[in-house]
């Protein structure tokens, strides 16, 4: 099924080309690497495939969430080479900054004021740099603080693992489910990598031990009688795991998005459209259903639209609790998302979790042999501080 697209199609939002760097576990393979030094390999992979002059590219677009501040997208355009006269912004909607780089840009297109942008996300928990809070009386201490507020505290702000116990007692989710999602995972994952469907969208990243390729997390070891053994991480009584939630990563994603027009006039094919999204709110004490909130939007702007005839469907696995919980209440079977495996297996490097959904949507839906034109793709994610993104692609042909 086509979606009604603005009335110029050559304004039309494309994903052109999308790679990221291999996820590492945060302290692990890629420990050593800045956030600025993973995503240049990136774009210059990207500028190589498609060929398109740097010059060309209109603005640089860069998701992340747990680093120094500052404005990372300038500082990777310049480390990767670009023109100076190729700016760069950073975004950050916490864990959806990746998606959200990649809306804005599409956004952008639509409203002709660019027609190429490089657009995701990148994080890198093992060099971020401390938050310490300064003191409030002369001669006190300084406090060290894991992450910034997302809720006033008389709404609530409950840490990311709080939330997702209070969403698996809400809705009625069990620790056994929660370990047979993280364990579908984990097999998924597994089977995609040794039969290399990641293989083409990863850029390899050389670290001072090595050249790193591979995603570090997936175990092919787990099973469910290992995830079981595990206590719960957050609360005493809680049946939120390590096992069944998401690591701590680093790693980066970026997409090249283009107008339809400049993508026919370059000789590209095929592309990944970008037909609409959502963002919308929900309590915060309840943060994993947010996609429920923006899926559920974008559903009433866009009639057409049935969730049962999309053909990917990838969300972010932050903890098994909220994905089955948001899948219950969007009545989506948990076999139709996530089919090569999701964050809790490959892992969740906060502001380019976003952009690595995109990324896997473009692999399934474009990358792959035998592809099809009009297949649908959507991409979920729930953010801190009680807010859902969801975004509606569509493969096209440009020829």
């Amino acid at each position: 099924m086509s979606y009604a697209y603005q009335p110029d199609e050559d304004w039309q939002p494309v994903v052109v080309a999308a790679y990221r760097t291999p996820i590492g576990r945060a302290f692990g393979s890629l420990s050593t690497v800045a956030a600025e030094d993973l995503l240049a390999p990136v774009i210059r992979r990207i500028l190589a495939e498609t060929g398109i002059a740097p010059g060309a590219i209109d603005d640089v677009l860069v998701g992340n969430a747990a680093g120094g501040g500052g404005n990372i997208g300038r500082l990777a355009a310049l480390n990767a080479g670009l023109p100076i006269d190729v700016p760069g912004v950073a975004i950050d909607r916490q864990c959806g900054s990746g998606l959200e780089a990649i809306i804005l840009a599409a956004r952008l297109i639509q409203a002709k004021a660019g027609a190429c942008f490089l657009a995701g996300g990148v994080e890198s928990v093992s060099t971020a740099p401390w938050r310490v809070e300064r003191p409030k009386a002369t001669g006190a201490l300084p406090r060290f603080y894991g992450r910034a507020r997302f809720s006033p505290e008389a709404i609530g702000d409950p840490e990311m693992g709080i939330a997702a116990e209070h969403v698996a007692r809400q809705f009625g989710i069990s620790r056994r489910q929660q370990d047979e999602f993280a364990l579908r995972s984990h097999r998924l994952a597994v089977a995609a990598a040794e039969a290399g469907l990641f293989r083409p969208e990863i850029v390899e990243i050389l670290t001072a031990n090595g050249l790193v390729e591979r995603d570090e997390c997936p175990r092919p070891s787990t099973s469910l009688e290992a995830l079981a053994k595990l206590k719960p991480v957050f609360l005493a009584d809680g049946s939120v795991t390590a096992g069944n939630a998401c690591p701590l990563n680093d790693g980066a994603c970026l997409v090249l998005v283009m107008s339809r027009g400049m993508a026919r006039n370059l000789g590209i094919e095929k592309g990944l459209a970008f037909i609409d999204s959502a963002a919308a709110g929900v309590d915060p004490n309840l943060l994993g259903i947010g996609p429920v909130a923006s899926t559920g939007k974008l559903l009433q702007r866009q009639p057409g639209l049935s969730l049962s005839k999309i053909d990917v469907i990838e969300f972010n696995e932050a903890f098994a609790a909220q994905v089955l919980a948001s899948l219950d209440q969007l009545d989506i079977s948990a076999d139709a998302v996530n089919r090569e495996g999701g964050a809790i297996a490959l892992g969740h490097p906060f502001g380019a979790s976003g952009a690595i959904l995109v990324s896997r949507l473009y692999s399934q839906l474009v990358r792959k042999d035998g592809w099809s034109p009009a297949a649908t793709g959507l991409a979920m994610i729930g953010i801190g501080g009680g807010i859902g993104l969801t975004a509606l692609f569509e493969a096209v042909s440009l020829s």
